[in-house]
């Protein structure tokens, strides 16, 4: 069938052309993280901002309702591209879809910054739409980018190159930090105001409305500057050759890539192969899938709930003065630093040293040293809790919850997405794939909604990081389902290659039955 050119592929030296892969699947990779995470940079200032009280203590802060719904309506969004654009990723083939989605995060992206009217209600409901069909799109580019990557790289550093694009979050995430301490810094420069305590009135300033609005609408650029070069890149030759069933074209396509001589093989007539909803995929696949989809869905509870909410985490240990101590802007600056620290020491080095070690120590014992070690910080965290609030202990609390983001980061963050792109057959990688993701997109909706439950008791960060612990025992559990992919071909870890020798000998089976009945009917 279509060996040599898969072989080709697999065999393939490291090329420019992989490393332009990396950055146009990568790019997407770093908008997505900075517009999922932009907004924890910038609710509390929609809190000050729209639903301040008159005479109140403390600033205004979004309802609980509201504070959930901007928060979690991307991740639902992302759930349902996920599933959808995965899907259609193998019927369409990988690069039709591939532009879509980053079509849907630049419009929406856009239209998050923007609102119809200027009523809490208005504003809210407007941010809460677009920011849903900004997830959708998002979610298409998981599945996509991580199917994309596998079926472009050789089998020697698939890891690293899957895992590199997946570590664009990681800059994603500090772009997000940087920019909103630059336009906090200079609207504050400028526009200077007084702190709650003193004003309460005046320390936000009526232009501090601009300040959320263009942190959110930059997340538009990078993905608007990647457009062009997601369309030029050629369809994977997995999909084409095992997929659309078109070796001379995928011959072709890899022939320019690889910039060698590729020959198409004939195509050889094959049976119907089983499919996602059947017995032999469940027999096969089934137990796989279980691991690869619980495995992201525990991560992520623990992963986004950290993200979301760290910002109550610093405040709960004082790195985050008193929100009436500040004006509206101090604060965006002062939020937005504590996150770019933690992304700066823990989150970024964290990634890139999955992308150093996955092909040389395997995805296998990065996930479980990840989720062992993520456990072991967040039980240090929580068992003395009390400890860590008091003044002196601080700088000590900060270290260890780096640590969780670290062992996340150089642990089951990067794994998660690096392996349902490996271990599935062609024609089901990207729907498996899309599959898996959502898994974990429940997950972050359940950490960020269940965290809206645990903060309402008193001791919600204690609680929190408990919870979060035992959810990762849970994962490093469930890892055990999931198989080894390190150094072995796509088609020997999706079976494919087994199914193609079945084909072969059912072939061949015809044959010698079509020639035996010949010989009968000339006997006779």
């Amino acid at each position: 069938m279509a060996k040599e050119v898969l072989n080709a592929l697999d065999v393939a030296k490291t090329q420019w052309y992989h490393f332009t892969a990396i950055i146009i699947a990568g790019m997407g990779f770093f908008t997505d993280a900075y517009d999922l995470f932009c907004i924890s940079l910038v609710t509390k200032l929609l809190g000050r901002i729209y639903y301040h009280v008159d005479g109140a203590p403390k600033p205004g802060t979004l309802p609980p309702n509201v504070s959930a719904a901007v928060n979690g309506v991307a991740f639902v969004g992302t759930l349902s591209g996920q599933l959808f654009f995965g899907w259609l990723g193998d019927k369409l083939g990988r690069k039709k879809v591939y532009g879509m989605t980053l079509m849907i995060m630049v419009l929406c992206s856009i239209g998050s910054g923007l609102s119809f009217g200027h009523t809490p209600g208005s504003v809210m409901v407007t941010l809460c739409f677009f920011r849903f069909w900004l997830g959708f799109g998002i979610g298409g580019d998981y599945p996509l980018s991580a199917t994309i990557m596998s079926e472009y790289s050789n089998k020697k550093t698939r890891g690293a190159f899957i895992a590199a694009v997946f570590a664009m979050q990681g800059f994603g995430i500090l772009a997000g930090g940087i920019f909103a301490i630059f336009m906090a810094a200079i609207f504050k420069a400028k526009f200077d105001s007084p702190p709650y305590a003193v004003d309460p009135l005046g320390s936000t300033v009526p232009q501090a409305d601009f300040v959320w609005r263009i942190i959110v609408i930059v997340g538009a650029f990078p993905a608007a500057l990647t457009y062009y070069w997601r369309m030029k890149m050629p369809e994977t030759a997995r999909y084409t050759a095992l997929v659309a069933k078109n070796t001379a074209q995928a011959a072709a396509d890899m022939s320019k890539v690889l910039q060698v001589e590729i020959q198409a093989e004939p195509e050889i007539e094959v049976k119907k192969k089983y499919g996602l909803f059947s017995k032999e995929f469940l027999s096969r696949h089934g137990l796989h899938l279980l691991g690869t989809s619980a495995t992201w869905f525990l991560l992520d509870i623990a992963f986004y709930s950290q993200n979301l909410f760290q910002k109550d985490i610093f405040s709960a240990v004082g790195w985050i003065p008193p929100p009436q101590t500040m004006n509206a802007l101090e604060e965006v600056y002062k939020i937005a630093r504590a996150q770019t620290l933690i992304a700066l020491c823990s989150t970024v080095p964290g990634y890139w040293f999955t992308v150093a070690l996955i092909d040389r120590i395997g995805r296998f014992a990065i996930q479980l040293m990840g989720f062992f070690f993520m456990t072991v910080f967040m039980f240090a965290l929580a068992i003395p809790y009390d400890h860590w609030t008091h003044k002196d202990n601080r700088i000590g609390f900060v270290v260890l919850y780096s640590l969780t983001f670290f062992f996340a980061n150089f642990g089951p963050n990067a794994t998660t997405f690096v392996v349902p792109a490996e271990i599935f057959p062609a024609r089901f990688r990207s729907t498996c794939h899309g599959i898996s993701s959502a898994a974990g997109k429940l997950g972050a909706i359940v950490g960020a909604f269940g965290f809206l439950y645990l903060a309402q008791n008193k001791d919600k960060s204690k609680n929190s990081l408990i919870v979060l612990g035992v959810v990762n025992i849970l994962g490093f559990g469930f890892t055990f389902l999931v198989p080894e992919a390190n150094g072995k071909s796509l088609e020997e870890m999706s079976g494919e290659n087994e199914e193609e020798v079945e084909e072969i000998e059912a072939n061949e089976e015809l044959e010698q039955a079509h020639s035996d009945n010949q010989r009968t009917d000339s006997l006779v």
